[in-house]
């Protein structure tokens, strides 16, 4: 039986659960493949750190590139992160000696993923980051093997448990974003700066991933529409539940008449949805197909769950596995046809903080006419304690389907007429 000679680049809570999980499952995955998978050697920039594994044994290796070039292993796994160097080099040098290359860089791949698996494809090796998105749920292997006879239609998903902590605790223990953040911050959910996470840009990375996997199309994260989660209030999360939703930080890739759909924003979904029912760091990813649809649930981040996918990786590379990067070859990848933002449709929830006059409420209705946006419902809330409620009131709209475009330049208008105290409040709504 030959061993599969593993070199592992990046010896943090994913790379010593990686360690620590071929090792309790080593008798298993030798059966599974008929290879022993063991890690040879590691790169990393501190060797006198104790990291709870034995490394003892492992050639060490300063530099990841040297590291991924070294004849004394069969397969390179990244789990440094960045998408430049040392982590875009020391792939590239593993890809160019054909070896195989298991990453969960999911910033490396949305920035340069079309060149690695051209890469890749030129000299004959492969590239796996089925631990690049959604964490343990095997999202990647779906989309590229098990969905094969479908035509997708959707993509769609909560992909960052960070914002989906935040959002679950502040409507049930009715906390603030603010102190729900620093909350995730203490418990390691959320980094000191936490930007990335709760500005929507971790979530549209593996959105690009994705919908390259759907829908054949090369990656370009520049091109989807990115909000976040930090214009948030409480009162929006329980006007949502009053109104039978629940606020989600969703990434949706959908096939349309103008091209493909991509974004990244704040979502009102059913509550009897199976992806309203997702709380604290889970993700979940729903696909839509012409003959199956599907809904993946689990752990998006953690070291296990992460570790799962990478150890599921190399399980394929062990087996002989070389499957093109996103499905297909690199020269079928189109670009894809951005459908512009303005044009798309739905319900959305409107509030305002209306300045308490007479005619505001006649100005509002009449600009929303004026678009010929059409209301479902209208509410007056109790306003927030620090605003005068004597001076303002929050007024809820809710627009049956109508474009993006005319939703702002309503917007525009109510705000040029002076009626409103501050910025609106915009939330997109998906229906049944």
């Amino acid at each position: 039986m030959s061993d599969l000679r593993v070199g592992l680049a990046g010896l943090g809570t994913v790379g010593t659960g990686v360690i620590r999980m071929l090792d309790r499952r080593a008798a298993d995955l030798a059966a599974r493949t008929g290879r022993t998978v063991k890690v040879v050697a590691v790169a990393a920039r501190d060797r006198t750190r104790d990291r709870g594994v034995d490394l003892s044994g492992l050639a060490w290796f300063d530099d990841p590139v040297a590291l991924a070039r070294d004849g004394g292993i069969d397969v390179f796994v990244e789990l440094m992160g960045g998408d430049g160097d040392p982590a875009k080099a020391a792939v590239e040098a593993a890809l160019d000696l054909g070896r195989p290359v298991v990453t969960a860089n999911k910033a490396l791949l949305a920035r340069h993923g079309v060149d690695l698996a051209r890469r890749a494809e030129a000299n004959g090796a492969s590239l796996h980051f089925e631990a690049a998105v959604a964490g343990g749920i095997p999202i990647v292997k779906t989309l590229r093997e098990s969905l094969a006879g479908n035509q997708l239609e959707r993509v769609s998903g909560i992909l960052n448990g960070t914002c989906n902590y935040i959002l679950t605790r502040m409507l049930e223990e009715k906390l603030s974003f603010n102190v729900c953040l620093g909350e995730a911050q203490r418990l390691g959910y959320a980094e000191a700066d936490p930007t990335f996470d709760i500005d929507g840009y971790d979530t549209a990375h593996k959105l690009a991933l994705l919908t390259s996997l759907a829908f054949g199309t090369q990656v370009d994260a520049d091109s989807i529409y990115v909000e976040g989660i930090r214009q948030l209030t409480l009162a929006d999360l329980e006007a949502a539940d009053d109104l039978g939703y629940k606020v989600k930080l969703l990434g949706v890739a959908l096939r349309t008449e103008t091209g493909i759909e991509q974004r990244v924003h704040p979502t009102m979904v059913p509550k009897h949805w199976p992806i309203a029912q997702v709380s604290n760091v889970t993700n979940a990813v729903a696909v839509d197909g012409d003959a199956v649809s599907l809904t993946l649930v689990g752990p998006g981040a953690g070291g296990d769950a992460t570790a799962s996918a990478v150890v599921g990786d190399l399980t394929d590379v062990a087996k002989g596995g070389k499957d093109f990067t996103f499905g297909i070859p690199v020269g079928l990848l189109q670009k894809a046809e951005r459908a512009p933002m303005q044009r798309h449709e739905g319900g959305y929830y409107i509030r305002l903080a209306a300045v308490n006059k007479p005619g505001t409420a006649a100005t509002i209705a009449q600009r929303m006419a004026d678009e010929h946006i059409s209301l479902e419902s209208i509410v007056q809330r109790r306003p927030d304690l620090a605003d005068d409620a004597a001076a303002t009131a929050h007024v809820i709209l809710i627009t049956y389907a109508t474009t993006e475009e005319a939703v702002r330049r309503a917007i525009a208008a109510i705000e040029a007429d002076g009626v409103v105290a501050s910025l609106p409040q915009v939330i997109r709504i998906e229906k049944d």
